[in-house]
Parts: C-alpha cells; sequence; structure tokens
C-alpha cells in the first residue's frame, strides 16, 4: 500500500509546495491536486512537477465534461513529460450541480463518455490518428455529424513518454464501477470504508475485472482517508468531528433530494434514516446538526483516528479489501506534525 497526501484547494498552496520536499523524505509516494470550481489543477501540476522528483503527481480529479477527450490525452501527455513519467489522469463525472451550474455543459451519459475518453486518451497516447467514430464523441467531427467537413485525422506531434500513462476514475455508481474495473488502472471511491466494500461494490467490481484486460494488470484502488495517529483523546474526538463535518457537506449538501450520489451511497452502507435525516438537516440550513447525525462508526470506519495500534489494526482492513494508495488528509496543526504523521502511517504499512 502506498501513501499518498492531497492539496487543500482553498488552502496556501504556495507555502504547502514549498513543503514538499519534506514529505518526499519520509516517503510520501503521490501528491494528488483537486479540481471542483477552483483554480485548475493542471497549471498547479506543473508547478509541483519543478519542485519534486519522485511524488507520482496525480489530478483528484478532472471532470470529464470539462475538456475534450483529446485536450486530456494531450494534457496527460504534457504533465507526463515534465514530470518524467510520474503523472497519473485521474478522471470523473463530478456532478450536474458543478458540470451546468459551473460550466454550463450538459450532464448526460457520464459511464459512456468515460468509456469513450480512455478509449481516445490511449489511442493518442500510442500516436495513432484521430479516427474514432464513438456515441458521444466521433473523430474527425464530420459535416454529417454537424461540422464543416474540414476535419482531419491528425496524430499527436511530440512522443508521449509513456503510451498509456495510468488513469484512474473516480466512481461510486454501480455502471461507473464496473467501467473502472474493465477499462482504467485505478478506481476511487469516495468514503470508501472496507466493512462494506464487498457488499457495496463487489458484484461492479467483480463483473468489471471479468472484462478486464491482463494487460493492464490487477486493479488499484484509491481511497481518501482523514488520518490522525495520537493516544489524546480530545484529538481524535476532534479529528472524527471534521469527519463528520466533510460527510455531511456531501451526504446532505452535494445535491438535491432524490439526486445525491454521495447519500445514496450512505443508504448503500446500510445507514438510511442516517442520510435522511443529514440531508434534511443540511438542506434546511443545519449544518452543525447535520454533521452531528453522521453515525460515529460511518465516521470512524472511513477514517484512521486513533493510537498507533488502532491504525494499524485499521490499515490492515484497508488492505484486505485491495487498497493500493492511500491519500491522507491530515487534520495535524503544523507542517511538522503533519510530515511526522505521513512517517509514522510509511512505519505501519510497511
Amino acid at each position: 500500500m502506498k501513501i499518498g497526501m492531497g492539496i487543500n484547494y482553498s488552502g496556501d498552496f504556495a507555502e504547502t509546495i514549498n513543503n514538499l520536499v519534506d514529505f518526499e523524505k519520509v516517503g510520501l509516494d503521490r501528491i494528488t491536486v483537486p479540481e471542483a470550481y477552483s483554480f485548475d489543477a493542471v497549471s498547479q501540476l506543473g508547478f509541483i512537477a519543478a519542485k519534486t522528483t519522485t511524488l507520482e503527481l496525480a489530478t483528484g480529479i478532472l471532470p470529464m465534461f470539462s475538456r475534450t477527450p483529446t485536450n486530456l490525452a494531450m494534457t496527460a501527455a504534457g504533465l507526463d513529460y515534465i514530470s518524467g513519467g510520474r503523472f497519473v489522469m485521474g478522471i470523473g463525472a463530478s456532478g450536474p450541480q458543478v458540470i451546468e451550474g459551473f460550466h454550463g455543459v450538459k450532464y448526460d451519459a457520464p459511464v459512456g463518455r468515460a468509456r469513450e475518453t480512455a478509449e481516445i486518451c490511449r489511442m493518442i497516447w500510442r500516436r495513432e490518428r484521430t479516427e474514432y467514430n464513438g456515441k458521444y464523441y466521433k473523430l474527425p467531427f464530420s459535416k454529417e455529424d454537424g461540422g464543416t467537413g474540414l476535419g482531419k485525422p491528425l496524430k499527436i506531434i511530440n512522443h508521449p513518454v509513456r503510451d498509456r500513462i495510468p488513469m484512474l476514475l473516480a466512481a461510486i455508481g454501480p455502471k461507473n464501477v464496473e467501467l473502472a474495473a474493465e477499462l482504467f488502472e485505478e478506481w476511487q471511491p469516495i468514503f470508501l470504508h472496507p466493512e462494506h466494500l464487498t457488499s457495496v461494490f463487489g458484484e461492479s467490481l467483480a463483473k468489471g475485472n471479468a472484462k478486464r484486460d491482463p494487460a493492464l494488470g490487477q486493479l488499484g484502488i484509491s481511497a481518501t482517508v482523514t488520518a490522525l495517529i495520537t493516544d489524546d483523546k480530545e484529538e481524535q474526538k476532534r479529528a472524527l468531528e471534521l469527519v463528520k463535518h466533510h460527510s455531511a457537506l456531501y451526504i446532505g449538501g452535494m445535491g438535491a433530494r432524490g439526486k445525491n450520489f454521495y447519500n445514496d451511497l450512505a443508504v448503500r452502507y446500510g445507514y438510511a434514516d442516517a442520510a435522511k435525516t443529514v440531508q434534511d438537516l443540511y438542506l434546511d440550513g443545519k449544518k452543525a446538526e447535520a454533521a452531528a447525525a453522521i453515525p460515529d462508526d460511518l465516521a470512524s470506519g472511513m477514517s484512521l483516528i486513533g493510537s498507533a495500534g488502532y491504525v494499524k489494526e485499521r490499515l490492515a482492513a484497508f488492505d484486505e479489501v485491495g487498497l493500493s494508495m492511500l491519500l491522507i488528509s491530515s487534520p495535524a496543526p503544523t507542517h511538522e506534525a503533519r510530515v511526522d504523521q505521513i512517517r509514522q502511517l510509511k512505519e505501519l504499512v510497511s
């Protein structure tokens, strides 16, 4: 199991990047830059590539709807080049609130678009001509499709460092999870609870793996987890409260009633009553009450908070379900403390 870390897109980016060398020294494997509706992730990763030497650099995630598959392929090839082959392209569907509200693009067919995006990207990295007749993307875009008829099939000018840059699909819906297992190097679920992984995602993973090309290797699983190794009960309590507030934001506020993927996930985990309560409270503006309504066992099951011995036990649970990349969100109060948390986790997983 590798250890990675995400960058907070609302934090002090420059200060964080200047400190990344300290994380490299204690063995951090990956840095992930999110892209919600803040600054773009790509320019920040280009800056990080120049400041680091060993870290894998990942997007977590690039919404598919805001870039064409060809643009995603070009972007990945460029970041892989300037980093010396250290890039991992994480993509996902995001949600209609962001895609239609912020980007002004119709949110439709996330599974079909993800498949075609992966196929087009790999075609371009192999330096094949852009000849693709998909349901959602057609290259070239012909006169029959509504174009000018002047489009020509082209191939990328530069030679990519790798002809298969690793791709990660962020997904929790059954069909999207199945697609991740079939076609992507990694799958990233949100709010991973290892004890519920098989019951909730097992069928989809099995279906996808049955169609998986052996050349892709075993499916990697990446998950973001709040982690704090401490014997201090008050620190543990505060860290768990952060997990609850973060969970309530998604389970309660990321979407409308009847159209909230994260709320649906909580229901599939077996917390239907709590999911409804959290959503009702959050949408009524009672955010603190919504966070308090997140069950303790749900919050603790999705995090790594406690003594070193307890965290080691929980790491074993994540390892048992095949987790290959643990992306840490640390509530430790200082840079030095966060570096030490990564050091301790590296020791525990090794």
